[in-house]
């Protein structure tokens, strides 16, 4: 079983029915060079005088500009003391400037700003857009005014507020099972000295020591535009490009250079082992090595043997520990390469009930034989396709984590090189076996740090310790205010293309709902079955889980591993999910591919196998994943929701993984019925979007399911709902130890999805919606508790409940609940929607809605949902005028019925000891979940023996 994607939750599996495809032969794939040479950026570049490199690539398929600005600075470049610095520096610089002030996300948002957000790494800062066109001087004007002009509006209260905010983002991540590993591997590969030698989020102690006067001393040293790279890919070209990086960056200063500090490449004089404990429920096992960074001809070699070793389905420690031997639940392997340096890892999570010291052996054993033998060239090729054709689907993106603009701006500033991925993806295609057992073998052999993560007590957490505020008798700090003039105006933002719509049918009645996209080559399909965790079965939650989960382990022609290997070859991705709804299965593939992708998708749907051995390895995995699940704050509060708003309706059934009873107990027999039952072409349709037409599309599936027929009956759903009535009260689940509380706010209402929701939706944006919402604005920004606060309908075919998510520092709990209450009474009151909040939310929607809609994969989404909610396929080629239509009363009233504040159940995961006297104080009462209150025992019932 693949790896699954977290926000499908689920997996799925097709229908176990004999076709005239029984004898599954994939033809050959299109030729890994032909992929490689679909990968092409190209960029035009220019100097100004003080220094910023800018990068220009012309994409006019949308009309949008992803502006990315990347600085030469991040944790490597922190001294003793500092740690924690850049990533500090990367939030203060969104609380406004000299010329803009207030929250630097405002702005962004009126303009309809996509992907827009900012990161922190060993080796940079990086700040992103994504903007209609015409809002591109804009844009520019807010990245060069925080570059040049934000000094006089850091304040004390401003360094406070972000201060807090880090530190609720560090609590918030090692708050999760096995999330102090990463600073032991940190700490435990390089010297504390060296500049790779801690994690970029920093102590606690040297956030709290920080001051205005240093972290402005900070931005003096490294944010000048002379360490800078402002790429702009999109809707530009470079005589504009460069007309308004004049304009606007031109009169900055330029400031010192950026140092690149010296990091050698670490090896261990000896090697090192250690144990750790956390309330995890499984034992993880780590080898680490320091690596070199990518500049190094090295790193192509070693992130090829990760992905043969333990990065692909096909792995040889997947298919030896996982698969064979059942001594691990999951495995991985992973090249990690840095500017200047890198980290090799190798991950298992051992299988309860496993002997430890067995399953470190043979994780050993097989890792040595993998340097004795290196790879075969078939390993190699197959490593190399799939990540060009990742490659290819991230790239049709201009901005955001992952697309264009990123690979120039890496490029451009690691390697000096704008097209340096080019070199990369040549370096990969170029590997051999050889060149591939050669690196492993001078990098692994080395001395290893072993550490294991073993279920028990943590050692009491690290807490910060700001220094109380000093009183200060003159009138309170005032930011600085610029001259250099206001914001600069948007003109007409173009309107969205949405594009055309067909629906088709098969031979069978399989209909088909398609949309062209040409702006790379690759196909995405989905097979959506209507039945999701409401068809799950009454009882025995869970069957449809494993059910799903033996999806991708084998066909009837094709055993796991051999699928997994024709799929690597293919650079075809075949994933499976699983909504309230629907349940799908998923295929993205180069076009270049199709064919052969869409054979072994028919044969995943018509002829999976069901091996008795793959089902009883498969219940295994699943009783661990809810063992994990119930370490998991996120876990434990999805457990007990669906409780709340869903009882007694179909929708309940939605509780993680299962019933671990449930699960332990399933037959093979179980798993037919259900998929011979549900997962049928008579509750099938298909979405494609595609760069290849529909004739040859159509042709293509009619081929390989055209003839596809169920068995028996047809099941049907609960054609409707009706949700219990929430009421206020405090249902707590005690997670000993957690520095941080997970509070989830749930009322119930009686709206379904295929209602128009678009009102309470753009009210909701104002309330929880957008990280300018009042929930997240007064707990993240102004109370500086949490890392970030959201709230919305979770909407499904027949419900539509509220549900708000706060992680908050463990010591403010009952205050936050407290506040919530009072920013939710206060919206549905005494304070409603403001208009300037109204035009907000309506102008960013309409304006934002070609950058939502730039990638294929976003079209494809739309697609299904329209489908499910019972909209017109042209719904969002309509939606600007849908949101011009709405008014300020009508979002104030359709928001008030939509939530009862009186109503609304909270649920805390957290340290009892510490939250419950807070929660006391809240005129609620407080009720204890236990895990044997959620039919559940303390931990899963165990694995059984590995056979």
């Amino acid at each position: 079983m693949s790896f699954k994607s977290a926000a499908l939750v689920g997996a799925a599996v097709i229908a176990f029915i004999p076709s005239v495809h029984a004898q599954t032969k994939v033809a050959a794939a299109a030729p890994v060079a032909s992929l490689v040479s679909q990968v092409d950026i190209p960029y035009q570049t220019f100097t100004l005088a003080n220094g910023l490199r800018v990068v220009v690539h012309t994409d006019r398929k949308a009309p949008v500009v992803a502006v990315s600005v990347w600085y030469d600075v991040g944790s490597k470049h922190e001294p003793k003391g500092k740690t924690g610095f850049a990533h500090l520096f990367e939030h203060l610089m969104f609380n406004g400037s000299e010329n803009a002030p207030g929250d630097f996300f405002e702005p962004l948002k009126q303009v309809g700003a996509t992907d827009y957000n900012g990161t922190t790494y060993f080796d940079r800062t990086n700040y992103f857009e994504t903007v209609p066109t015409a809002a591109l001087e804009r844009a520019l004007f807010l990245e060069s005014d925080r570059m040049g002009y934000l000094l006089g509006a850091i304040t004390q209260g401003v360094l406070d507020e972000q201060r807090g905010v880090v530190q609720n983002e560090k609590r918030q991540n090692d708050n999760q099972p096995y999330g102090l590993l990463g600073y032991k591997i940190t700490e435990g590969l390089f010297p504390a000295a060296h500049p790779y030698g801690h994690d970029t989020i920093g102590s606690m102690a040297d956030l709290d020591a920080a001051s205005v006067q240093t972290v402005k001393d900070w931005f003096h040293d490294h944010y000048g535009p002379n360490n800078a790279v402002l790429v702009l890919a999109g809707d530009v070209d470079v005589a504009t490009a460069r007309s308004l990086a004049e304009k606007y960056f031109g009169g900055i200063k330029a400031g010192p250079k950026s140092n690149l500090p010296a990091a050698p490449v670490v090896t261990l004089p000896a090697p090192v082992n250690e144990t750790i404990r956390d309330r995890v429920a499984a034992t993880l096992i780590t080898r680490n090595w320091a690596t070199p960074g990518l500049n190094d001809p090295a790193a192509a070699s070693l992130d090829v043997a990760a992905g043969v070793l333990g990065g692909l389905a096909s792995s040889r420690l997947t298919d030896q520990l996982v698969r064979k031997e059942k001594l691990f639940t999951q495995v991985s392997a992973d090249s990690s390469a840095f500017a200047q340096v890198g980290t090799f890892s190798i991950d298992g999570l051992v299988r309860p009930g496993v002997d430890v010291a067995l399953a470190t052996k043979r994780l050993d054993e097989v890792t040595a034989q993998f340097l004795k033998d290196g790879p075969t060239a078939d390993e190699v090729s197959r490593f190399v396709t799939s990540t060009v054709s990742r490659r290819i689907r991230g790239l049709e993106s201009v901005g955001g984590f992952g697309g264009k603009a990123v690979a120039l701006a890496e490029g451009a500033l690691y390697s000096n090189d704008p097209g340096f991925y080019k070199k990369q993806l040549a370096a990969l295609a170029a590997q051999t076996p050889a060149t591939v057992k050669a690196a492993a073998n001078k990098w692994l052999t080395r001395p290893v740090l072993a550490i294991n993560v073993v279920p028990g007590d943590r050692d009491a957490y690290q807490e910060a310790q700001v220094p109380a505020a000093v009183p200060v008798a003159a009138a309170p700090e005032q930011p600085a205010k610029g001259t250099r003039g206001t914001l600069p105006a948007v003109g007409e933002v173009a309107g969205l293309s949405f594009p055309a719509v067909t629906r088709t049918r098969l031979r069978n009645g399989i209909e088909v709902v398609y949309a062209q996209r040409t702006a790379v080559p690759i196909t995405q399909a989905v097979i959506s079955f209507d039945a999701g965790y409401a068809a799950d079965v009454a009882g025995k939650l869970g069957t449809e889980q494993v059910t799903l989960d033996m999806m991708d382990e084998g066909t009837t022609t094709l055993d796991s591993n051999a699928l997994a290997q024709a799929r690597e070859r293919l650079g075809a991705s075949i994933g499976t999910g699983m909504t309230l709804d629907r349940t799908v299965l998923t295929l993205g593939v180069p076009s270049a591919n199709l064919n052969p992708a869409l054979d072994l998708f028919a044969d995943i749907a018509r002829n999976p196998a069901f091996a008795e051995p793959e089902v009883a390895r498969l219940k295994n995995q699943r009783l661990a994943e809810i063992q994990q699940e119930l370490t998991n704050p996120a876990g434990i509060a999805g457990r007990i929701v669906p409780r709340i708003v869903a009882a007694g309706t179909p929708y309940e059934k939605a509780q993680g993984g299962g019933d671990p009873a449930v699960v332990a107990a399933l037959t093979r027999a179980d798993l037919v019925a259900f998929q011979q039952a549900w997962l049928r072409p008579e509750k099938a349709k298909i979405f494609v979007v595609s760069d290849r037409p529909l004739a040859e599309v159509k042709a293509a599936l009619d081929a390989r399911f055209g003839d596809w027929r169920g068995t028996g009956a047809v099941p049907t759903k609960a054609s409707s709902v009706t949700p219990p009535a929430t009421r206020p009260r405090i249902l707590l689940f005690d997670r000993p130890g957690s520095p941080q509380s997970l509070i989830t706010g749930a009322v119930s209402n009686g709206l379904t999805g295929t209602q128009e929701l678009l009102p309470v939706q753009a009210a909701n944006d104002a309330l929880g919606g957008s990280f300018l919402g009042r929930i997240n604005m007064d707990l993240r920004e102004g109370k500086h508790w949490s890392y970030g606060v959201n709230g919305g309908f979770q909407r499904a075919e027949f419900a539509a409940p509220y549900l708000m998510r706060a992680p908050v520092q463990a010591d403010k709990t009952g205050p936050s609940i407290a506040a919530l209450q009072q920013d939710v009474k206060e919206f549905l009151t005494t304070r409603p929607m403001t208009e300037a909040e109204f035009d907000l939310s309506i102008n960013g929607a309409i304006r934002s809605s070609s950058g939502q809609f730039e990638t294929s994969g976003a079209v494809l989404s739309a697609m299904q949902q329209n489908d499910l909610y019972k909209r017109p396929d042209d719904y969002y080629a309509t939606i600007a005028q849908r949101y011009r239509a709405l008014t300020l009363p009508q979002l104030r009233t359709a928001i008030g019925q939509a939530i009862d504040p009186s109503r609304i159940t909270w649920i805390v995961v957290g340290e009892a000891a510490k939250v419950k006297p807070q929660l006391d104080t809240l005129g609620m009462p407080v009720e204890l979940v236990t895990a044997s209150s959620l039919g559940l025992p303390a931990a899963a019932p165990a694995p059984a023996p590995a056979k």
